[in-house]
């Protein structure tokens, strides 16, 4: 349950803290829309600079693009159309567990998107559509954090104020520097998720453990979420569906529905979406990156990176 109202931190203040603040809202309070800043100043990544000047963006190889694993794909066909999510298990394994069971009961079947703000985010996952229902499986630990090794797959875009931002697979994600790799017991770092359009997540109440069904997909870049909700997935195709569910706070009837929500591994083959993402470890996409920050510079932010689909 969203619930939950947001404080207008400005990007560049969300940065400055490894640990989210406690919440303080009222259960079942709807969240408040923000207006957002960004910062001043983003520094860029020299090397990739020099290297989009004058040079023609990298055209993908066969090799590039890869298929995502059938068991984290969320095919969720809507009355508006399709949405398809990708899932990632190593960022929130137990919020990816608890879609998975809730999708084979087709718990999801039906389900209206209840609360939509544009330019923020649409709501859905709760039989009761009030913001106070759930499933009977127990509430989710906060998966707000979670830890990056040397072997994370992780690609960096930029660097602010000794935080990298990049991405794992098609999720924005931000870190602490690798350099910290090093003094750790671990030889990991913290990292989170960036709220991009797309970025799907839980919703949840007061209480930071109180994630279990509802959920919600971006429609706009809100950075005072990261840390305080736990990200599971992006939307690979469909964006423009998310964006034209129908907005209320609450919605008025006739409301936007989900029709089917199901996992890609419990369609039959032929019925599967066929959907291909460019590798963010290629060259291809490195080039991306490197031609996004010469053309917005300074400004640049890693909600302004598109990982291809095809």
């Amino acid at each position: 349950m969203l619930s939950r109202r947001f404080s207008g931190l400005a990007f560049a203040a969300a940065l400055a803290c490894s640990v989210a603040p406690s919440m303080a809202s009222a259960q079942h309070e709807a969240p408040k829309k923000k207006e957002l800043q960004r910062p001043a100043h983003l520094p860029t990544n020299d090397e990739l600079l020099s290297k989009a000047k004058g040079a023609p963006p990298v055209a993908p190889t066969e090799a590039e693009w890869r298929s995502p694993a059938p068991d984290n794909l969320l095919v969720i066909d809507t009355n508006k159309g399709r949405i398809v999510v990708e899932m990632y298990p190593d960022v929130a394994p137990a919020h990816v567990a608890q879609i998975r069971t809730l999708a084979k009961r087709h718990f999801y079947d039906g389900q209206t998107f209840f609360r939509v703000i544009d330019e923020f985010m649409d709501q859905t996952g709760d039989p009761k559509n009030t913001g106070e229902g759930g499933s009977d499986l127990p509430n989710l630990k906060g998966e707000f954090i979670f830890k990056r090794g040397a072997e994370t797959p992780f690609v960096k875009a930029t660097t602010i104020r000794a935080t990298e931002f990049g991405f794992i697979g098609a999720l924005p994600v931000a870190s602490q520097s690798e350099a910290l790799m090093s003094m750790t017991a671990d030889g990991r770092v913290n990292a989170w998720a960036v709220y991009c359009p797309g970025v799907a997540a839980m919703a949840r109440a007061g209480d930071p453990d109180s994630a279990n069904s509802q959920f919600f997909l971006m429609r706009g870049f809100y950075p005072s979420l990261m840390q305080k909700y736990t990200a599971w997935g992006r939307v690979l195709v469909g964006q423009d569906v998310v964006t034209a569910i129908k907005v209320g706070e609450p919605v008025a009837d006739p409301q936007d529905r989900i029709v089917t929500l199901r996992l890609a591994s419990d369609l039959p083959a032929a019925d599967r979406p066929k959907v291909q993402v460019l590798d963010t470890r290629g060259p291809a996409f490195r080039s991306t990156l490197a031609h996004t920050l010469a053309d917005k510079g300074p400004t640049m932010s890693v909600c302004d990176v598109t990982v291809p689909t095809r």
